[in-house]
């Protein structure tokens, strides 16, 4: 087998970037048995409609940090389920690495980039606003006085099934670490999204704070 710390791709550009791309095979030997797994968090909200998802992203990222054996670590804000679940993880483990959290991009008119996004037809792309719109409502809701989660979420899904092809896969409001169910807004919370424009499932989400 190759020696993981030396096989790097060399791209000569100023100064030296390296590239780390193994084959799977060589990350997935053959009769593979160790997976790494984070407990509770991972069972909700995505983790709910795809049970062993975040497995493999546990799995795979311990393996990147074993290797790589990097300082810093940066995830994005739009996919915070991952990020939160990361963040658990390298803290459990001891992992000697700086978890960062990089925060949502989003195109000019709201939307959260994605590679997604390039699967939407047009009409589905000008649906598909209804996420971060939804979003920014209910973060002024809640800033107005609204505490009730029902009523949050409520507001949410109707705004969400105006648009015809929206198919909601879930609506959470959840406490930004943990991800536990809040029925009252009395701290900072995680509200997130993810919903179905035909076949593409997008996602998105907004951390309001108290």
């Amino acid at each position: 087998p190759r020696d993981f710390n030396r096989d790097v791709k060399l791209t000569e550009q100023e100064g030296c970037d390296v590239i780390f791309y193994p084959d799977s095979e060589e990350v997935y030997p053959k009769n593979y048995l160790t997976y790494v797994e984070v407990e509770k968090i991972t069972e909700v909200m995505c983790g709910a409609s795809r049970p062993i998802h975040f497995r493999g992203v546990t799995t795979i990222v311990t393996k990147l940090f074993n290797i790589v054996k990097p300082h810093v670590a940066v995830f994005g804000q739009k996919d915070a389920q991952q990020a939160i679940v990361i963040k658990r993880m390298a803290a459990d483990l001891n992992f000697d690495i700086e978890i960062i959290v990089a925060p949502i991009v989003r195109e000019q008119d709201g939307l959260a980039m994605s590679s997604r996004n390039t699967y939407l037809t047009p009409n589905q792309r000008k649906q598909a606003l209804a996420l971060s719109q939804s979003l920014k409502a209910a973060e002024q809701k809640i800033s107005a006085g609204e505490k009730n989660v029902a009523v949050i979420k409520n507001l949410i899904k109707n705004k969400i099934e105006e648009k015809p092809e929206a198919k909601i896969d879930y609506i959470e409001i959840v406490d930004p670490e943990a991800l536990e169910f809040q029925t009252e807004i009395k701290k900072d919370v995680l509200i997130a999204l993810a919903v179905k424009f035909g076949k593409v499932r997008l996602i998105d989400n907004i951390i309001v704070k108290i």
